[in-house]
């Protein structure tokens, strides 16, 4: 049995996570979805407030309050900086660290300098509220729609709540967990980039592939849009399991 910790990414709550959560509890595996504060079910706790270190405490917190040890973090797209400010804090009870279509942010960025920083600011309300774009904007952005039919989109947009511009801007600061981060293994899960265009980037040095060459990287493909989690939630519970 694994033990799994599952962070959504932009907009999404714990609830983006139910099919591959089904999926893994029914290999038998302890599985723990997450939303993280101010989105989703907790979108009431919403504030320009909350910051990057907001979203690593909901995650340690978890992994301390439930005890949890060995366990696979599992972020998607945007929760990377997040999900690497936990597992760095969290060393010593995480085993692996699962990148969905995301990846680590380098010490002292912020997650807005890998998603765009001029095409989140353009589209911010209130001056810290920034809402899911049309599917348009988010093609125009990178992100594959592929295997999300209409259901999908119906309940993505009829979901999605408003993403608190600190989470994304404040900066990761690993400080003296820099090298315990290093140290823990790590997976790459593509889906809208094949992997063999991973691996010429990663080649080629481009800055934010070149890291994922290190012998402490599994790369992994999964041939759908930027979604899985909606589009091949069993596959990618099928995934997750074979990496560890």
């Amino acid at each position: 049995m694994t033990t799994y910790v599952l962070v959504p990414g932009f907009w999404l709550g714990a609830w983006v996570w139910r099919d591959v959560t089904a999926a893994l509890r029914g290999m038998g595996h302890e599985v723990h979805p997450l939303t993280l504060t101010g989105l989703a079910d907790r979108a009431h706790l919403a504030s320009p407030d909350l910051d990057l270190d907001t979203h690593i405490r909901d995650i340690t917190g978890l992994v301390e309050a439930e005890d949890l040890h060995d366990v696979v973090l599992v972020g998607h797209s945007g929760s990377g900086a997040a999900i690497t400010g936990a597992a760095a804090r969290a060393a010593g009870r995480v085993s692996r660290v699962v990148y969905v279509e995301s990846g680590p942010v380098p010490d002292g960025m912020a997650q807005i300098d890998l998603t765009g920083r001029e095409f989140v600011e353009k589209r911010v309300e209130d001056g810290w509220r920034y809402p899911m774009p049309s599917w348009d904007e988010l093609q125009e952005s990178g992100a594959s729609l592929e295997g999300l039919g209409e259901r999908e989109r119906a309940l993505m947009a009829a979901r999605a709540t408003d993403q608190p511009l600190g989470t994304i801007t404040q900066p990761l600061l690993l400080g003296d967990d820099a090298a315990a981060f290093a140290a823990l293994p790590k997976t790459l899960v593509s889906c809208s980039f094949p992997l063999a265009q991973v691996k010429e980037l990663i080649t080629t040095g481009h800055p934010a592939f070149a890291p994922l060459g290190g012998p402490e990287w599994e790369l992994r493909e999964l041939p759908t849009g930027h979604w899985p989690m909606l589009s091949r939630p069993g596959d990618l519970a099928v995934v997750l399991a074979e990496v560890v």
